[in-house]
Formats: structure tokens, C-alpha cells, sequence
């Protein structure tokens, strides 16, 4: 049985996925959360020195298609607490994010986009070399919450309505019904 080479001789920057998988070699990573410079733009302020990505990426050779010669997969996982901005407080709000996903490694860019739209699994190539660090930032992004919220903001939210209602009682005005001329035009019919 032939060993393994060491995980030090694969370079995650520019991953030989193809000798990655065929060695069913792992890799994996602490680095801190502000190396990740377009994930760290969307972040409510700077992260600072104790914010880490954590990840790991496994390498594989599964059969082709209907027994097809055997194709490289690499199976990633990553996770992360973050600071976002929360949509009701624009506060922050540690928002956690974890990505678990398998690509399967096709020859060229040019192949992955033929055969993206007619294939479940995500697609990666062989050539240019992918930088596997790039794939990491890639998921965790897209892995953020549409409109991140806390589950209960830590401070009361302003009541923008509830003060236009007060006011506009001290005036001694009253506001008119938003459906009334509506009213008053099915009231002709």
C-alpha cells in the first residue's frame, strides 16, 4: 500500500487538487478572520486579532459517471463567528457561519461552466490552479445571511411611529384614514 504524502507538500494557495485527491490528503487552517480582506468588508467594524476562520478541506477519488474514470473531489468545511450589522439596531451582532460542502474537480474553467447548469454538485477546475484559501473566503461569504438580525436587540428600538401618533394627538390634528377617498369613491358607485 502506498503512503501518503505529507499534507506540508500541497500548497493551499495553489492546490494540486488533482494529487490532493488521488493522496486522499487534508489540509486545515486557523487564520484570523481580517486575512479574509472581502469577507472582512462586510463586517460591522475591523475584526480584531481573536476573530479565526476555522477550516479544513479532505481530498478524494470517487468513479465517474456511470463508472467513468475516477474524478478528484475535495470535501470542505469552514466556520466562523462574525460581526454583522443587525437590520433592526444597526448594532452588531456576532452572527455564526459554517459552510459544508464537496466539489468535484473538472479540467478547465471552460468545462466547469458547460457542465455547471446540468450538474448537482458544485464545480471547480483542475487548471488554473485554485487557491484554496480563495474557495474558503468564496463559501463563508456566500454562506451570510441575507439581513442579519438579533434575536432580541440589547437596546430598545427607537418607536418612529408611536411618536408621530403622539404627536401628531398634541396637535390636535388627526390623521386621515389611508383607504377614505377610496371610500368616498366606492360610496358614488
Amino acid at each position: 500500500m502506498a503512503s501518503k504524502p505529507p499534507t506540508s507538500v500541497f500548497n493551499p494557495q495553489r492546490l494540486d487538487a488533482l494529487r490532493f485527491a488521488q493522496a486522499g490528503a487534508r489540509l486545515d487552517g486557523d487564520p484570523p478572520l481580517a486575512d479574509f480582506r472581502r469577507l472582512a468588508s462586510d463586517l460591522h467594524a475591523p475584526a480584531d486579532a481573536q476573530e479565526r476562520v476555522r477550516w479544513s478541506a479532505e481530498g478524494e477519488m470517487r468513479a465517474g459517471p456511470s463508472g467513468g474514470a475516477p474524478q478528484a473531489w475535495l470535501h470542505l468545511r469552514a466556520e466562523a463567528c462574525v460581526p454583522l450589522t443587525c437590520q433592526r439596531c444597526l448594532g452588531p451582532v456576532q452572527t455564526p457561519i459554517e459552510v459544508d460542502r464537496w466539489f468535484r474537480f473538472v479540467a478547465d474553467e471552460a468545462t466547469a461552466e458547460a457542465q455547471d447548469d446540468d450538474s448537482e454538485e458544485d464545480l471547480l477546475a483542475l487548471e488554473p490552479r485554485p487557491s484554496l484559501i480563495e474557495v474558503v473566503e468564496d463559501e463563508l461569504i456566500l454562506s451570510l445571511p441575507l439581513v442579519p438580525v438579533h434575536e432580541r436587540c440589547p437596546q430598545p428600538l427607537p418607536d418612529g411611529v408611536g411618536t408621530q401618533a403622539e404627536e401628531g394627538e398634541g396637535s390636535g390634528s388627526e390623521r386621515p384614514h389611508p383607504f377614505a377617498s377610496l371610500a368616498k369613491l366606492k360610496g358614488r358607485s
